[in-house]
């Protein structure tokens, strides 16, 4: 039994150190590779408020896997996680637990403008920020609703202005969007802001993943070396997903993240817990474990530390190596909009 706050390791000796609670399944977005407007529709069977895991219930658990195994960064996804209701309520909670150290947000940006500063205000330090184009139309048709980039770019500016951290994100599409790679780059090393790539994943069951789609980190490298020079660098931490590189001209950085060509699964030491409360051990699982029900049948903080610690414990995920080496589960798996990215 674990009484106090230790390291727990899985079957690849990887710790626990990063919890990613997902508060909504909502998103007031429809991205191609994430939630497409076919498919999640108006009649789309969206999770009902009392199948959420509550504020109270999320506090209770990010206790725990802050408390009793050295958690020390929380991120919140979604969906689109300002899609639910009193957003810095939960913030101002988590903030309030010993040994946090940094609380982070996953988003679309577009809710920003009317968030930024309560968010700040409440504790949270940093946002990630999605946005895969700079040219509007063709940022409306990956977005699915038409929003333009000027409400993302609002949203940026919202945020800083806030004085929260900022990371922007672009998934990188062959024949959608890799003419936007150098003009993303350009204008986020202008601004100041850290961009990443993220290469096009097979996450979820609905995005018609193909690996020829895939623009790999080795050619999105070559693609702004040859334009604005780089080299590589260390990573912040131990488990950091994206490979950080800086501009030679010392105007700042950028990072790939790379699941596919270079995966990164020996150092994964991140926990999703789901909307739903489900645990999930991996982005590309088939399926979680029910910590929502434990925590209604009134299990002790104890018995639901045991219950977790088991769940990592047991942990053995690498999906990312395992299609490398054309070994994949086969089996179908999380849509990402139900657990974040």
């Amino acid at each position: 039994m674990i009484t106090e706050t230790r390291q727990v390791l899985d079957k690849r000796d990887r710790p626990l150190r990063d919890l990613r609670i997902s508060v909504t399944d909502r998103c007031n977005f429809r991205c191609t590779y994430c939630m497409p407007a076919e498919l999640f529709g108006p009649d789309y069977p969206f999770l009902k408020k009392e199948e959420l895991l509550s504020f109270e219930e999320l506090e209770r658990l990010a206790k725990l896997f802050v408390s009793r195994f050295g958690v020390e960064k929380i991120r919140l996804t979604g969906g689109e996680p300002l899609m639910r209701k009193d957003m810095p309520e939960l913030i101002k909670k988590l903030a309030r637990i010993p040994g946090v150290r940094d609380i982070a947000m996953t988003t679309n940006g577009s809710l920003l403008p009317v968030y930024a500063e309560k968010l700040k205000n409440a504790g949270l330090h940093r946002v990630t920020v999605s946005l895969d184009s700079l040219e509007d139309e063709r940022f409306k048709a990956i977005n699915g609703r038409g929003v333009s980039v000027s409400k993302v770019l609002e949203g940026i500016e919202a945020a800083k202005q806030a004085g929260l951290g900022i990371k922007v994100n672009m998934v990188v599409q062959k024949g959608v969007n890799e003419k936007d790679i150098l003009p993303m780059a350009r204008y986020f090393k202008e601004k100041g802001h850290i961009l990443r790539f993220i290469e096009f994943m097979d996450v979820g069951n609905t995005n018609q993943w193909n690996k020829k789609d895939v623009i790999t980190k080795a050619e999105l490298i070559d693609i702004i070396q040859q334009n604005m020079p780089v080299e590589p660098i260390e990573a912040n931490y131990t488990g950091e997903v994206a490979s950080r590189f800086r501009y030679l001209d010392g105007s700042g950085e950028i990072g790939v993240i790379s699941s596919v060509s270079d995966a990164f699964c020996a150092s994964c030491n991140r926990a999703r817990l789901s909307a739903r409360g489900e645990l999930f051990t991996c982005l590309f699982a088939a399926s979680g474990y029910d910590i929502r029900e434990l925590v209604r049948n009134g299990l002790s903080d104890q018995e639901l530390t045991d219950a977790i610690g088991s769940v990592w414990r047991n942990r053995t995920d690498q999906y990312s190596i395992d299609r490398t080496l054309s070994k994949p589960n086969g089996k179908r798996k999380v849509e990402m909009s139900y657990i974040g990215g």
